[in-house]
């Protein structure tokens, strides 16, 4: 199995998670607080996880692109006087 179908899959899952997690809470199928922050913190781990998997794409596909160039937008008469 290809890893892009790995990560396509786990974050779909992670969305339908998340999706009925919060129906869950919105639809007052909590009956206790304890219950409710149980919920809560499921609901924190998987947007953290979704995150870190969002910033670990990101970072692959910075490395693929062409690097930026820098200038210098200062006059050359500034640079003369320092």
């Amino acid at each position: 199995m290809q890893l892009e179908t790995v990560i396509n899959k786990l974050i779909r899952f992670l969305n339908n998670r998340l999706d009925s997690l919060s129906v869950n809470i919105t639809s007052g199928g909590v009956d206790s607080m304890e219950k409710y922050k149980y919920i809560i913190g499921q609901i924190n781990a998987f947007e953290a996880t979704k995150q870190e998997i969002s910033n670990l794409l990101e970072d692959k596909e910075q490395k693929n692109e062409t690097k930026g160039t820098v200038i210098d937008i200062r006059s050359k008469d500034h640079n003369a006087e320092q």
